[in-house]
């Protein structure tokens, strides 16, 4: 059954706008998911320890949106190996320091288990032993690093971050960090606006052009800012999660998609959505874009930058 929630809440903190995810979840299609019969790579998946996901599912419950799948990391797996997704890259996250050891391990954990499962670990910016957490993740079988500008409440050019930037250039290995303003969101208790942005970034990868970059969301609401940047930074690459399928009723401009197939990502933000895991793809492929364009989006990028 959908969820319908009311915004009251959100309204009397102060939010700038209510975004159309806080009203409702969508119903189910009652359709089968078409997935191509090439490679299909999720960039961007949450795999957290139970306990951590409830407490995730409990904020959004409260803030966003009611998360349609309950189900722990394994039976994620499932739900999407069985739909035919070859890969899914799992972005881990904290909020706080003296978590990302013990959340990078159960990460491995889960990618040993699961050999679908792309492992990337995390790191709170500017905790003790930060350097030494990216050393130690990014020489081994991790393939990135996940940062959460809104969630660490940290800007992209803070110099706390300073370390994960030289350690994705050292090691090639590309840093997913949600930067774009939105969603602007009261229940992160800061205005997201002081933390992100495509200006914030471009400060950052000014001093570090050697890291390897990817913004989810296409950047929202910044996307043609980030969009500009694509041809000064090489190495910056963007993601559809969440902002293709129309869930919001504001959306960007997808076209990007036809003008820089090379620099963007397919990702779904599975298991935290108010929808059908394949809602996206769907959308995605109604888009019909030329086929090599499509391949690129699904599963090239992501092979590039993380590796079979």
């Amino acid at each position: 059954m959908p969820v319908r929630r009311k915004c009251g809440k959100l309204r009397a903190q102060g939010a700038s706008r209510c975004p159309r995810a806080c009203l409702r979840s969508l119903p189910s299609s009652g359709k089968p998911c078409s997935v191509p019969s090439q490679v299909v790579i999720d960039a961007h998946v949450h795999l957290h320890p139970d306990r951590l996901a409830e407490a995730i599912r409990r904020w959004f419950d409260t803030h966003a949106w009611h998360i349609q799948y309950r189900a722990g990391v394994d039976d994620a797996v499932r739900i999407l190996r069985e739909g035919g997704i070859s890969r899914m890259v799992a972005l881990p996250y904290v909020h706080k320091p003296g978590l990302a050891r013990a959340l990078n391990d159960f990460t491995l954990d889960v990618a040993r288990r699961n050999p679908e499962v792309v492992p990337c670990c995390t790191v709170f910016p500017g905790e003790e032993g930060e350097e030494e957490i990216l050393e130690e993740a990014l020489s081994g079988p991790f393939r990135g690093v996940k940062i959460h500008s809104h969630v660490m409440k940290i800007a992209p050019d803070d110099p706390r971050l300073d370390p994960v930037w030289r350690a994705s250039g050292r090691w090639r290995k590309p840093v997913v960090i949600h930067c774009g303003p939105e969603p602007a969101n009261p229940g992160y208790g800061l205005d997201t606006r002081t933390v992100s942005g495509a200006d914030r970034l471009r400060r950052a990868l000014d001093r570090h052009p050697e890291a390897v970059v990817i913004v989810p969301h296409l950047g929202f609401d910044q996307t043609p800012q980030f969009e500009a940047m694509l041809a000064q930074y090489p190495d910056l690459y963007l993601d559809t999660t969440m902002v293709v399928g129309r869930y919001f009723e504001r959306q960007p401009d997808v076209d990007i998609l036809r003008r820089h197939p090379g620099r963007i990502l397919y990702g779904t933000d599975f298991p935290n959505i108010p929808y059908e895991w394949d809602h996206e793809l769907k959308a995605l492929r109604a888009l019909r874009l030329p086929a090599a364009d499509e391949e690129r989006i699904l599963s090239g990028n992501a092979l590039r930058l993380f590796g079979p």
